[in-house]
């Protein structure tokens, strides 16, 4: 365990919540000193002593270590990055920008959507997540409960959950979209 990591995460989060070092020492019940020590990375919490430090901050205990992150991973690789394809592979192509060991709550995916083709031939909706499109190049449609709207070059367009939608390419070019999915607001 990297303790100046970890006790930089414990600043962060304690600065967050406005508390000076006495206010979250009385209010988590672990000496000042203490409380110091391992912000510094000078201390050696066990692990009682965390998970008080956790529920003070009304965290889950591994988001304490969570800035343990080899910086390497932090970058992907277009030669690297999986692809998804949707009913017919030589319509369209999701190129995953969000790798898998990022384990993020945001999903990127840049989707290219051929010349003279559409995402789905029905619909499709998502129950948990929403979504952002940006045409990135070209111009496409989406459908909206049935209702098409036309997009161009620069365009938004957000879905939130549940809605039925799909996109369209009705020219002879091919489009690309920037995607991101993130959970849905409740």
């Amino acid at each position: 365990m990297n303790n100046i990591f970890l006790g930089q995460t414990i600043f962060t989060y304690r600065k967050r919540t406005g508390m000076t070092i006495r206010e979250f020492s009385d209010y988590a019940g672990i000496s000042t000193s203490l409380i110091s020590q391992i912000e510094r990375g000078k201390g050696n919490p066990s692990l009682n002593v965390l998970e008080l430090i956790a529920s003070a901050l009304n965290v889950p205990l591994f988001t304490l270590f969570v800035n343990e992150i080899n910086t390497d991973s932090l970058i992907s690789r277009k030669h690297d990055r999986n692809k998804v394809y949707r009913e017919d592979s030589s319509h369209i192509v999701y190129d995953v920008l969000t790798p898998d060991f990022m384990k993020a709550p945001i999903e990127l995916l840049m989707m290219d959507l051929n010349a003279n083709s559409s995402t789905t031939k029905s619909h499709y909706s998502h129950e948990e997540k929403e979504e952002i499109a940006v045409v990135m190049n070209g111009r496409v449609y989406v459908e909206l409960e049935g209702v098409e709207y036309f997009l161009d070059e620069g365009d938004v367009v957000r879905i939130p959950p549940n809605i039925k939608h799909r996109f369209l390419n009705k020219s002879t070019k091919a489009s690309h979209v920037l995607f991101v999915l993130t959970p849905a607001l409740v």
